[in-house]
This record gives C-alpha cells, sequence and structure tokens, in this order.
C-alpha cells in the first residue's frame, strides 16, 4: 500500500494552522475583551492542562478498542462543536468552560494521529519529519496571514477563523485511516509500568516538561511582550512565522541529522539553544536582529527535540505506542504547558525579564538532567 503522504500531511497543516492561529492571538484577544494577565494566563493554561488528562485516556480506549482513526474523527468533530459556544458569551468562567470542553476533544486526536501516521511508516520512520513538516507550513500560513488580517479588521473575528480551521481539521480526519494489519499488541515486550519506571523514560518525561514550561511564557506572552515594545501585529505575525519557518527547514533534514548523530546529542544541543534563545528574548526583544536570531532557534527548542521525542517513544513503547505518544503529550504539552502558562501569568506584572527567566531556569534545569540521566543506549545509536 503506497504512503498516503498527502492525506496525512493535510491532517498536520490543519491541525497546527489552528495552533497557528490561537497561540499568538488568543492573549491578545482576551486582552481586548478585558481580561487581566492572571486571567489570560489561566484561559491559555486550560487548553494545556486538558491534555494531562484527555491524550492517556484516549490513548488507552485506541489501544483497546483498535478504532484509533474513529477516536480522531469523533474527536475533532466534538472539539468544533463545543468550541462553538464562545459565540454567547466572553465571562472568565464561561469561556472556561468552553476551552476545556472543546480542547479535551481537540488535545485527545494529535497523539493518535501521530500512531497513524508512524503505522504507515513502517520501516522508514526517518520519513516522519518530511510529513509533519507540513504542520508548520500550516502554522506558519495561519499566524502570517492572521498577523495581516488582525491590523486591518477587528480581532473579535478570530472566533471565526477559529471555527473554520476546526472545521478543517474534522474534515482532514475523515480521509486517511491507520494502516490495516497494525496490531501494536503482537510488539509488546511486558508491562506499560515496566517501561514508565525505567530511569531513562522517567528523566525523558521530566526534560519533556521541563521544555514545556520553558515554553510557557513564550506561548502565553510573546505577542503582549511584542505589542508592548511597539511591535505591529504584521511584525508579530512575521516573528512567529520565522520561528516556524526555520522549524520547516529543520524537518527537512532532520532525517539526515538523525543518521549522523545520536538522538542524545540532538537532544543536548536542543536544550542548550533553549537556554540561550530565553535569556535573549526576555532581555533583548527591543533589538530586532537578536530577536530574529532569538526566533530561527525555535528549529531546535521545539523543532529537532520532537523530532527526537517522536522517535524515542517509538523505541521506548513497542506495542503500547498510542499511550506512549498520549504520555508525552499529556506531561510535556499538558503539565508543563499549563504550568508555564499560569505562572507566566503570575510573574507578568513584575515584568517581562523576570517572565522568561523562569524559562532559562526551566530549560536549565532540563539540560542538566539529560545530561546526567539520559545515557540509554537507545538515545546512543
Amino acid at each position: 500500500m503506497a504512503l498516503p503522504y498527502w492525506r496525512l500531511s493535510g491532517f498536520y497543516f490543519a491541525y497546527f494552522g489552528l495552533l497557528g492561529a490561537w497561540l499568538p492571538y488568543w492573549g491578545l484577544y482576551l486582552q481586548e475583551l478585558g481580561h487581566n494577565a492572571v486571567a489570560i494566563g489561566a484561559l491559555s493554561s486550560a487548553v494545556m492542562a486538558t491534555k494531562v488528562v484527555a491524550p492517556s485516556l484516549w490513548g488507552w480506549l485506541a489501544d483497546r478498542s483498535g478504532r484509533r482513526s474513529t477516536i480522531i474523527r469523533v474527536g475533532s468533530f466534538l472539539a468544533l462543536l463545543i468550541f462553538l459556544g464562545v459565540f454567547f458569551r466572553t465571562d472568565f468562567w464561561w469561556l472556561m468552560a468552553v476551552v476545556v470542553g472543546y480542547s479535551f476533544f481537540w488535545n485527545a486526536v494529535l497523539a493518535q494521529f501521530e500512531v497513524v501516521t508512524l503505522s504507515h511508516l513502517e520501516g522508514q520512520y526517518h520519513r516522519y519529519s518530511l510529513i509533519r513538516v507540513w504542520g508548520s507550513i500550516g502554522f506558519i500560513v495561519t499566524v502570517a496571514g492572521i498577523g495581516a488580517f488582525l491590523d486591518y479588521f477587528s480581532i473579535h473575528l478570530l472566533p471565526w477563523i477559529y471555527t473554520l480551521l476546526l472545521a478543517g481539521i474534522w474534515l482532514s480526519s475523515l480521509t486517511v485511516a491507520e494502516k490495516a494489519g497494525n496490531d501494536q499488541r503482537d510488539e509488546r515486550e511486558g508491562s506499560l509500568w515496566s517501561i514508565v519506571s525505567q530511569p531513562s523514560v522517567v528523566a525523558f518525561f521530566v526534560v519533556c516538561m521541563l521544555l514545556q514550561i520553558a515554553h510557557g511564557p513564550y506561548y502565553t506572552f510573546f505577542s503582549i511582550h511584542l505589542e508592548n515594545l511597539g511591535y505591529t501585529k504584521t511584525v508579530t505575525g512575521v516573528l512567529w512565522s520565522l520561528g516556524v519557518l526555520a522549524e520547516v527547514f529543520l524537518f527537512l533534514v532532520m532525517h539526515r541529522l538523525m543518521g549522523g548523530f545520536s538522538l542524545r546529542s540532538i537532544m543536548l544541543v536542543s536544550l542548550l539553544l533553549s537556554v540561550i534563545r530565553w535569556w535573549l528574548i526576555g532581555y533583548f526583544a527591543d533589538n530586532v536582529v537578536i530577536l530574529f536570531f532569538a526566533q530561527l532557534m525555535h528549529a531546535a527548542t521545539f523543532g529537532s527535540f520532537h523530532a527526537v521525542a517522536v522517535e524515542l517513544v517509538r523505541r521506548y513503547f513497542k506495542g503500547y505506542q498510542g499511550q506512549g505518544m498520549a504520555l508525552y503529550s499529556g506531561l510535556s504539552f499538558g503539565g508543563g504547558g499549563a504550568l508555564g502558562a499560569i505562572l507566566s501569568g503570575m510573574l507578568w506584572d513584575y515584568g517581562a525579564g523576570l517572565t522568561f527567566l523562569l524559562a532559562v531556569v526551566a530549560s536549565a534545569a532540563a539540560l542538566l538532567i539529560a545530561w546526567l540521566y539520559m545515557l540509554d543506549h537507545r538515545l546512543t545509536v
């Protein structure tokens, strides 16, 4: 059976297109509605907090039922349906209920779609980054397009854009299914607990969580930070796009990097660049040249680290890839992302420097743990 490259790529394009519309502009939209920094942090963290529970629950169900594609399609549709609640009220608790409801299902689908993609890549896993790159392209298209759009039109139109993108995710989920005959249970080596209790796996999840804590100030307040410094929304969109454009180029060559360097080496370099990036954004964002180079580092702080993480989940969780991918998503993007958003919301009123110092410290801690504890042979080959 031929690889359904464009159908797999289409889902990533739609899914991360929504993320490109959400991360840079949701905080600005909430600010326009009159919500304060703590409320913005909480409403931003809600999307990430549901990742702690949702991916693991749906991952367990998918591995047990074998109906992964159905779960992806139903989750995408319910996310769209619940999100329509934003058109009725905009007070804090109503928005919190809507965001928690829609993201509970939206967050269920990506981890399972990653497993669908890997099922089609059997024997050619190095091609994952060539499919995943279309998610980055979708992010760029929406973040740049919406940035320019909002310089001329009201930000109150943003929920309509989110609705269209959620509809695109659902429609694209209807076009591809898991590869027939892909029964992971035949590959199982011991229990799930025997895998997650391994020291290198524990260290892996702690590192992933710390890196996403570091991304919390960026995802929640980067656009507001730039607006306070006098950047237009168009420039803000371009700077977000620049980071993901660097990620695109990284994904295009990632299969070669993974063939020439160990996973551990790639991970350590990614974490070191993360420390440098957040320090530059926190203290030198008024210098556009420095900001330009800081955004290029997104190729490492997200791109190369994520590609390594997906490969490690595949190697660690044989027979349990659905639950392994769900744990990776839940603990890192969920728990780490939510904690990062909440902490940054609490720190923001004390200044951007202190807020991004949180990201520097979290990245440095992740680097130290990876250096000391991630020595498993599966990382060094």
